[in-house]
């Protein structure tokens, strides 16, 4: 069966052309297409698309309420169409919180000069979020928590040894039901001297939500690397500032590993850990590196920089950037979590570090946040 989509735009230049394009890959069919976002919510329920291709100016409604309205509605990933400046990031960030998987940049120009490429990166990313976990989307549509105080949340998984079968099978139905008299044992406090994660599809929500539970004394530094291009990162970086207690802000050359600040890896480039293990280095994107940043090059270098005490964390994305990071960390003593598949987005990179049985615990989204905050000392 192909996967079906749903095309929206204002401009009937572009839903042509996008309907083109994505014509011309056979796993893929459009079903549909719609003028504004008041049409746009009405055919995601009429005509129940896989995916839907979502503009943001539109009249009537624009993309980010049309989004939030999907999400709440009939839920399917949306990949938005933006452009790559600081406002169009902006713009993209609000409509990934409304709930959109991911985006492509919009560029008229593109289309007439490099039709072939430009079909080939839009049918390859609606592939991928088509892969996305629906029940995880309408869990990132709503609003990140922001309060700061640990809070231990409702209903907890129980943590997974990577030696056991379920943590490698991953599967929910496989794990072990917590005896109900029994009260899980809560983790003892461990002193990190830097904590890494990694993201990509789905990321930016999945961060959101973790980094607007730690306190402003949170004790140790963070790296973040998010699959992201050059224009968003420094948005990005000002949004979660925003909204954090602790401190957020694109990485420069440089800048020194502090507690309490979280320094997101520059797009276009890659973020490595100083030799000396006390700051970073800000270097150009490798060309023949697929991702830039790559969290395989950042959680490499601060393995050979820091040695044993980081704590790596793998969320959801694609592929399976981070695995051979979190291999280097294992292999100097550090301790690696990786997010569960019912709340990832798109279960692939956490799924690779899991199956390679570098994850000392599989955990729910909403836990992570909460762990950091009690688990990690002065």
């Amino acid at each position: 069966m192909p996967i079906t989509v749903l095309v929206v735009d204002d401009s009937g230049f572009f839903r042509r052309r996008v309907c083109e394009l994505l014509s011309t890959d056979p796993r893929i069919k459009p079903i549909g297409t719609a003028s504004n976002g008041r049409e746009a919510v009405e055919k995601a329920i009429e005509l129940k698309p896989d995916v839907i291709t979502m503009d943001y100016e539109m009249p009537v409604l624009d993309g980010i309420s049309a989004v939030r309205e999907i999400m709440q509605k009939a839920p399917v990933p949306v990949l938005m169409f933006s452009s790559l400046t600081h406002e169009g990031a902006r713009v993209t960030l609000g409509a990934l919180e409304a709930g959109a998987v991911d985006y492509l940049p919009k560029n008229f120009e593109d289309i007439s000069r490099r039709p072939d490429e430009l079909a080939k990166a839009l049918c390859e990313k609606v592939i991928e979020v088509s892969r996305s976990r629906r029940g995880a989307l309408a869990s990132a549509s709503r609003p990140a928590a922001r309060s700061v105080e640990p809070r231990r949340p409702l209903t907890s998984r129980p943590t997974r040894s990577v030696t056991s079968p379920s943590a490698v099978g991953l599967k929910a139905d496989t794990v072990a039901k917590p005896v109900v008299a029994s009260k899980p044992s809560k983790p003892q406090p461990r002193h990190f001297d830097l904590v890494a994660i990694g993201t990509s599809t789905g990321g930016p929500m999945a961060l959101q939500t973790v980094l607007t539970q730690l306190p402003e004394n949170f004790p140790a530094p963070l790296l973040l690397v998010q699959h992201m291009p050059a224009a968003f990162t420094a948005a990005f970086a000002e949004r979660l500032n925003s909204l954090c207690k602790i401190q957020v802000k694109e990485a420069q050359d440089g800048d020194l590993l502090k507690p309490g600040l979280a320094l997101l890896a520059p797009g276009g480039k890659q973020m490595v850990v100083d030799k000396r293990g006390n700051c970073v280095r800000i270097l150009p994107g490798d060309e023949r590196l697929n991702y830039k940043p790559c969290v395989d090059v950042t959680f490499g270098s601060a393995a050979n920089a820091i040695k044993g005490k980081i704590l790596g964390v793998i969320m959801t994305g694609m592929g399976a950037d981070g695995r051979d990071g979190c291999r280097m960390l294992k292999e100097h003593g550090a301790t690696i979590w990786s997010q569960d598949e019912d709340s990832s987005v798109i279960y692939g990179m956490p799924m690779a570090v899991a199956k390679a049985g570098l994850s000392d615990e599989v955990l729910n989204l909403n836990d992570i946040g909460y762990r950091l905050s009690t688990d990690v000392s002065r």
